[in-house]
């Protein structure tokens, strides 16, 4: 009888155990906000006069490096974000209306002259 018992309790533990669910990014930390929109861009470069080293303290570091023709180095910036938007459910009936997501992409390009000040930079905003 006591065998059945501690059978019984195990089996309710291991039950309740497994109800439990798991939400992923629930213990994750918060993520710091990026400064990579178009307004901070447009007010804090300036063609001609922002440095490689303000434009490090502004964004951090570039997710590529590379050179262009004219062997200037090309900085590029990559953010993207994902919004989901949870349907609805009808009590009465117990239905559950659809789920939807939609994306952004915001990317940010910078040339810089030999002196390593910018010379140009584009923005390119998609949403999807």
């Amino acid at each position: 009888m006591k065998k059945i018992q501690i059978l019984l309790s195990c089996c309710a533990l291991l039950f309740s155990i497994s109800c439990n669910s798991y939400k992923y990014g629930a213990n994750a930390e918060p993520t710091q906000k990026s400064n990579l929109t178009f307004g901070v861009v447009k007010s804090k470069i300036i063609k001609g006069s922002t440095t490689q080293a303000e434009i490090l303290e502004i964004f951090g570091s570039p997710n590529l490096v590379s050179k262009n023709k004219s062997n200037n180095e090309v900085w590029s910036y990559n953010k993207m974000s994902t919004v989901n938007k949870q349907g609805g459910t009808d009590f009465l009936f117990g239905a559950r209306a659809s789920q939807s997501s939609s994306a952004q992409s915001f990317d940010l390009i910078i040339t810089f002259d030999s002196n390593d000040i910018v010379s140009d930079y584009s923005v390119i905003s998609t949403s999807y």
